[in-house]
């Protein structure tokens, strides 16, 4: 769909409350995820929006950015120390050797 002001005015004022990921946006405007995406990325390129926070996905990792208009810092992504990973890692080896066992 091409972008339209009153399209793009709905975008920015949904941006400015800094709670929406690009996939709500693009619901709530009726905008194509593609161009909501490649206007926030402008946007965040030229320092008119920033990464306010960071959305879960399924498996627990900050993937989502969740942009806000005006300027300011990017919110940092929390992440698993290495240890952690190997560690769970290990488990699901455990437990899918296990489950084999089981079934042999």
């Amino acid at each position: 769909m091409k972008v339209n002001p009153l399209h793009y005015a709905k975008l920015v004022k949904l941006m400015m409350e800094g709670t929406y990921n690009c996939h709500e946006l693009a619901d709530m405007t009726g905008l194509a995820y593609a161009t909501v995406l490649s206007y926030a990325k402008a946007l965040h390129k030229e320092k008119a929006a920033h990464i306010s926070m960071w959305d879960k996905d399924s498996v627990g990792r900050d993937v989502v950015k969740i942009y806000m208009i005006g300027a300011g810092r990017d919110a940092k992504r929390q992440t698993m120390p290495r240890t952690e990973v190997y560690k769970r890692y290990r488990a699901k080896k455990r437990h899918q050797e296990l489950l084999r066992r089981m079934v042999l």
